[in-house]
């Protein structure tokens, strides 16, 4: 089962706190009155480093029910047939072929959908550690995209990030501010292990 997504929030350019997204919002909704220029705070999803918007309008229970409500029972009816089945995690979205692909494809067993789905799962089967790593330059890609634009060197240490070259993102992001260095060092972990995995990014 995969481990449920955590998100980080920023203050400007001060870490909050890093937890699930129920924890995250019961604190900044309990912090919101105390927080100076709320408009500044940018909340991640670590998993992807993409930028999260919710809606802190209402009471806490209001905005909790609203922006992360509790999953809800499975439904006894069985899923509709058609393109896309989203209670069982299955997205419909268009890809393009050729026609030799799709022969080929509507031959195999559990036809066209069933055989690209049992493709990719085999294909991120024999190297998850490379998966892993472009999963973790993406993720730390999109958070200091956000964040680092504007710093010092920032394309010279997003060049260090996809070349895995952990001195040269050290010393490039060297005159950040120190939670925003911290954390893109986090996200980018895969990436800067050493080829056993074993390694840990040094700050």
């Amino acid at each position: 089962m995969d481990e449920l997504p955590t998100y980080t929030a920023f203050h400007g350019s001060l870490h909050l706190l890093t937890g699930s997204l129920h924890d995250v919002l019961t604190e900044l909704k309990t912090q919101a009155d105390s927080l100076d220029a709320a408009s500044s705070i940018l909340i991640f999803e670590d998993r992807s480093g993409r930028q999260a918007d919710f809606n802190l309008r209402g009471t806490l229970s209001e905005v909790l029910e609203r922006e992360a409500p509790l999953p809800s029972a499975p439904a006894s009816a069985p899923a509709k047939a058609g393109p896309g089945r989203p209670k069982l995690g299955i997205v419909s979205r268009e890809i393009s072929l050729l026609p030799r692909h799709w022969d080929w494809l509507e031959l195999q067993r559990g036809g066209a959908s069933a055989t690209l789905r049992r493709l990719v799962d085999e294909a991120r089967k024999q190297n998850p550690g490379q998966e892993r790593v472009q999963q973790a330059q993406a993720a730390a890609d999109r958070f200091l995209g956000a964040m680092a634009g504007n710093l010092p060197h920032f394309e010279a240490a997003s060049r260090a990030l996809y070349a895995r070259d952990q001195a040269g993102f050290v010393a490039h992001s060297a005159d950040w501010p120190a939670d925003i260095r911290r954390h893109a060092l986090h996200l980018a972990a895969p990436v800067f292990a050493d080829p056993s995995g074993e390694g840990t990014p040094s700050e």
